[in-house]
């Protein structure tokens, strides 16, 4: 039996009481922590929709980019060169790329041309009095031109180098260069479509990857690569099922498959928030596939399983940018990869040891 004094046993079992009142008060807690967060993300996602509408009637200051450098790919033609015109006339310090030497000079030409008329601009204000306001040097407004094809990986990480040495850090990039075929798309040769991909598409993560590589190396963007690719499966959809309806193609069907997360190992890991996660667990491949049979079968042009995730996609098309964040970060999307990606660096970290690495 238990010897010890009546008080002790007392204590003990009032301890042992509270004990169990926390922890069985553990989940209500839970529970209103997601209903007062929810009601939080509901009003940031209305405070959005004020903000935009805020902007279409106050349209904000623009930002000064006097003396930063500018990179404009595709420089040499087209909107390329009106990006650089523009920039020019704000004082910028540009970098022009373009694969065509001639025609990228030509815009230089005309970006040296508005540098001498700020420079005459600033002058006659010096000497009218009016050089209050803070007026660059015009030594400062230079322009350099570059011979990139931004189709080859090599020719654009071999470019930067040069513009990191010659000229410094780009503080703006403009990716503007881009090519088209001029063919149908059920016409139009493998070579053709690989280089329109590596210009308009691939081309964005070289570039992008040399502006800035160490934030393009971090765990934030570790997945740019999967969704983009992905993004490109739907626009290609999309443009394959309206060309083949120009052409009158009725008896060639199409079907978009959007799956949520599907448990197949590919991305495991991957996880949303905890709190939301029993609301939204990862699919099953068998219910996904049953899912993209019915739509097959009966000829659906786009399926989303769940069904919630038509609702995701409608709201993604409506809702201002700040809203879509509000809502991710309240699924825990925004940070869905990085389990997944502790258990890849995991499993390398593992097999260099194993292999003596």
């Amino acid at each position: 039996s238990d010897k010890r004094p009546r008080a002790s046993r007392g204590l003990r079992g009032a301890g042992w009481a509270r004990t169990r009142a926390l922890g069985s008060c553990g989940a209500p807690d839970v529970a209103m922590n997601i209903v007062v967060e929810f009601f939080v993300v509901t009003f940031k996602v209305l405070w959005a929709f004020v903000l935009a509408a805020a902007r279409w009637l106050v349209r904000p200051k623009e930002k000064s980019v006097a003396g930063q450098v500018c990179l404009i790919t595709g420089a040499g033609s087209g909107l390329g060169r009106l990006f650089a015109l523009e920039f020019a006339r704000r004082r910028a310090l540009l970098v022009l790329w373009d694969i065509n030497t001639q025609s990228n000079e030509e815009t230089a030409g005309m970006v040296r041309h508005i540098y001498r008329d700020l420079e005459a601009a600033d002058a006659a204000a010096l000497q009218a009095g009016n050089g209050e306001e803070e007026i660059l040097p015009h030594c400062n407004l230079q322009v350099f031109t570059y011979t990139c094809d931004v189709g080859k990986r090599e020719n654009v990480y071999l470019t930067a180098e040069r513009v990191r040495k010659e000229v410094g850090e780009v503080s703006v990039l403009v990716n503007n260069a881009g090519v088209v075929s001029g063919h149908h798309l059920l016409e139009c040769p493998d070579e053709l479509i690989e280089r329109t991909m590596m210009v308009n598409c691939h081309a964005h993560f070289w570039v992008g990857s040399n502006k800035e590589r160490e934030q393009a190396a971090s765990d934030k963007g570790v997945d740019q690569d999967y969704c983009a690719s992905k993004f490109g499966v739907v626009g290609f959809h999309e443009s394959l099922s309206h060309e083949l309806k120009a052409a009158e193609k009725d008896g060639i069907k199409t079907t978009l498959v959007c799956p949520y997360l599907v448990d197949t190992g590919m991305f495991r890991g991957c996880r949303i928030r905890k709190e939301i996660e029993p609301f939204l667990p990862p699919l099953k491949p068998d219910y996904c596939v049953k899912q993209a049979m019915k739509a097959i079968l009966t000829d659906q042009p786009m399926i989303c399983t769940p069904r919630l995730m038509y609702i995701v996609t409608f709201m993604k098309s409506i809702l201002p940018f700040e809203a879509v964040v509000c809502m991710y970060r309240f699924l825990g999307a925004d940070k869905c990869m990085y389990p997944f990606i502790a258990q890849r660096k995991q499993a390398t970290n593992n097999n260099e040891a194993k292999n003596g690495i």
